[in-house]
């Protein structure tokens, strides 16, 4: 009975997708061109894939296939299997592995991955929305590959950004703008860490982060937390809590020139102590080291007396908050009583 059932099903898909040698009254591609038909086409495939699940992983070897095949298609033909399989990726019946049949170099040359990519993508936004559309893609990690529907001298951002755009697709486009800044910042990280490891000087590593800031464009503030994890990911700290304080002050004190450079701005302190706070959160064993490592850095001249009072007052996160704000309660009255004390003096001096 099974067996029954496979045939019928692979005969099904055979006509409406129009794989076999005559078309039929069924075959998609005689259908109009339109969402509402593509959607009452997903709507049998569907119903079918729900009822015999066993069937779904053979429906999507079988689009993939189909996808090789799109040169030898109309491009009103084309159009149609593309908001088809936009729709059926968006109900969940194929994964987003199929979109690495786009990736044929001839498909790619002759631009039809492109073209086709877009009305695919079109109808899938339609019917979920880009932040569906995303989590299918990084799924199966297809998220940093869609670059690859351009031949390598067209596979640039700022290509990709336009053609998407152009073609009603900013929401595709910033998304694939933002996996670039990720993978850029992640490589970056990469290379501070080896620079380090490597024991190049800070002078040499601070002009490094610099030219990639004007690269790149990222800001001072998203800098400096690249900065941060990468110093704190250069150490094999120790797990005990008494030690690690030290150890932590040590390696710090080292690298504060670098952690100073990247913080000209207040918003690029703020960041960086809201980093700190973080990280001694999610590190229990830095759960004590938090104040002393703020007063070190306010020492250095990294974080400056304004941006540690705003912290304290509005600006800290809820991680740790009570912790945290416990520690540095007698360090933030030495501050504001200082600050009193230099604003007497100023009065007296007029």
């Amino acid at each position: 009975r099974d067996t029954y059932r496979i045939v019928a099903y692979v005969s099904l898909v055979a006509r409406v997708l129009c794989v076999v040698t005559s078309r039929t009254g069924y075959c998609l591609f005689t259908a109009s061109e339109d969402l509402e038909t593509m959607q009452a086409y997903a709507q049998v495939f569907n119903k079918l894939i729900r009822r015999y699940k066993y069937l779904e992983k053979g429906f999507e070897e079988e689009i993939k296939k189909l996808l090789l095949f799109l040169k030898g298609f109309t491009e009103s033909e084309r159009n149609k299997l593309a908001m088809l399989t936009g729709i059926l990726l968006a109900n969940g019946n194929i994964s987003a592995s199929i979109l690495s049949s786009l990736f044929n170099e001839n498909l790619v040359k002759e631009g039809v991955s492109a073209a086709f990519a877009v009305k695919l993508f079109k109808s899938w936004i339609n019917e979920k929305d880009i932040n569906s559309v995303a989590a299918s893609l990084r799924k199966v990690g297809m998220d940093n590959r869609l670059m690859e529907l351009f031949p390598a001298n067209k596979r640039s951002c700022e290509h990709f950004s336009k053609y998407f755009t152009d073609a009603g697709l900013k929401e595709l486009s910033d998304f694939a703008r933002n996996q670039q800044s990720i993978g850029a910042r992640k490589e970056l990280q990469k290379e501070l860490q080896e620079q380090m490891s490597r024991g190049e000087t800070l002078k040499d590593i601070i002009a490094y982060v610099r030219e990639e800031m004007k690269k790149t464009s990222i800001s001072e503030q998203t800098m400096i937390g690249i900065v941060w994890t990468s110093v704190m990911s250069t150490v094999e700290w120790n797990k005990k809590e008494e030690l690690v304080t030290e150890q932590a002050i040590k390696h710090l004190k080292q690298y504060s020139p670098l952690l100073k450079a990247f913080t000209s701005q207040g918003l690029s302190e703020l960041t960086l102590l809201l980093k700190i706070q973080e990280y001694c959160y999610d590190n229990i064993h830095f759960m004590k080291a938090f104040q002393k490592i703020v007063v070190l850095l306010y020492k250095a001249d990294v974080l400056s007396e304004e941006v540690i009072l705003k912290w304290y007052t509005e600006a800290h996160m809820a991680k740790g908050k009570s912790v945290f704000l416990e520690q540095m309660k007698k360090f933030v009255e030495w501050l504001k009583n200082a600050e009193e004390e230099s604003e007497s003096e100023e009065e007296e001096g007029d």
